[in-house]
């Protein structure tokens, strides 16, 4: 059976897209309170949701949305938003170069959440790799 790999087009526009996230960012928070460029960001991300929702027709009224999953995602935007805040101030403050690597430390830190909380496998491929991105993170930042 073939596997599939429609996630992996989604992911590279996800990396991309965050990339463009990054420069563009931190051209706007040069001009920008960090806070302000991340409730602008917010209301632009809003206006685009809503529109594709919209044009897909997969608005849903709430009493019929999964409580649990309701839940959780209340919790994924509280930390999203606390992201972006963190990640524009540090933009602010620091290189993008240098900073782009640190926030993509999130991506160890997923590998230990699924592994530990969601009970995915850990192989030795993902552990490698896992500490790979850690110490070229922390190689990028440190140069």
């Amino acid at each position: 059976m073939a596997a599939n790999y429609g996630w992996l087009l989604f992911a590279l526009g996800s990396a991309f897209f965050a990339a463009l996230t990054a420069l563009l960012g931190k051209l706007g928070v040069a001009e920008i309170n960090s806070n302000l460029a991340t409730f602008i960001r917010t209301i632009i991300i809003l206006l685009l949701t809503a529109g594709i929702v919209t044009l897909r027709h997969e608005w849903q009224p709430l009493d019929r949305l999964s409580h649990p999953g309701l839940i959780m995602l209340i919790g994924s935007g509280i930390a999203t938003g606390l992201s972006w805040l963190c990640y524009y101030r540090a933009l602010q403050l620091g290189p993008a170069s240098k900073v782009a690597p640190i926030d993509k430390l999130s991506v160890v830190l997923v590998m230990l959440g699924a592994i530990f909380f969601l009970g995915e496998t850990l192989t030795w491929k993902l552990l490698l790799g896992g500490l790979l991105i850690a110490a070229g993170a922390l190689l990028v930042a440190s140069a």
